[in-house]
């Protein structure tokens, strides 16, 4: 799996970039056509609200890194020394990659058995509840809610005109605290939001933790 970083430095040979834009365009038609016809009952506001809580960059990393995908990238040695393996949008893209590969390979029926496979937990939980997902949501409400403000996004975009990339920030509490990739802004503002969700819970379960161990001092005492 080359990754640009790696490309960069070997005199450019080919990167995934492509099969990424082929895999992420399967991955959505798989997803969209299995919730349409599991769930005739939903609008269309709940079937594109449970489309993007199974194809976000939180469940595509968490897919990767259970068929090891971090370890099957070429980075380069910038990349690899940030932690290129781990990281989310890295890990997201290699699971795109490999599903435009697959589809090239073994054709739609191949490859929407396996996605189904792969994100078979997070389907599961989306079916139960459609807005699972939506992390911007989530984020506003609890932000609004602690700091009287709602959080801040800031979006970058780069790329030709026929393959756009986009960076957002979410900052709140005077700090930036989500960053996430997409190939759309929305895409990129509910990955900064799903990240910085995730460190708010984080957060909330090291301070229960941390008075948890108080209160049993104390009765201890």
């Amino acid at each position: 799996m080359s990754h640009r970083s790696w490309c960069a430095e070997q005199n450019n040979p080919p990167s995934n970039e492509r099969l990424e834009l082929l895999g992420d365009a399967v991955l959505g038609h798989c997803i969209t056509d299995h919730l349409f016809r599991t769930h005739p009952e939903w609008t269309e506001g709940e079937l594109a609200q449970a489309r993007s809580a199974v194809v976000n960059a939180a469940s595509l990393a968490a897919a990767a890194k259970r068929y090891r995908l971090g370890h099957a990238l070429l980075l380069g040695v910038g990349e690899e020394r940030s932690g290129g393996r781990e990281k989310a949008s890295l890990l997201g893209d290699a699971f795109e990659a490999l599903l435009g590969a697959m589809y090239l390979d073994g054709g739609l029926e191949t490859t929407q058995c396996f996605i189904l496979e792969a994100l078979q937990d997070r389907i599961d939980e989306v079916s139960v509840n459609p807005g699972i997902g939506d992390a911007k949501t989530r984020l506003q409400e609890f932000v609004v809610r602690v700091y009287d403000d709602p959080p801040n996004y800031a979006v970058l975009e780069s790329g030709p005109d026929h393959d756009k990339r986009f960076h957002a920030t979410v900052a709140f509490g005077g700090s930036i605290r989500g960053e996430g990739h997409g190939t759309s802004k929305k895409q990129a503002e509910q990955a900064a939001a799903e990240a910085a969700w995730t460190e708010v819970q984080i957060a909330e379960e090291i301070n229960k933790t941390t008075n948890q161990g108080k209160s049993k001092n104390v009765r201890t005492a």
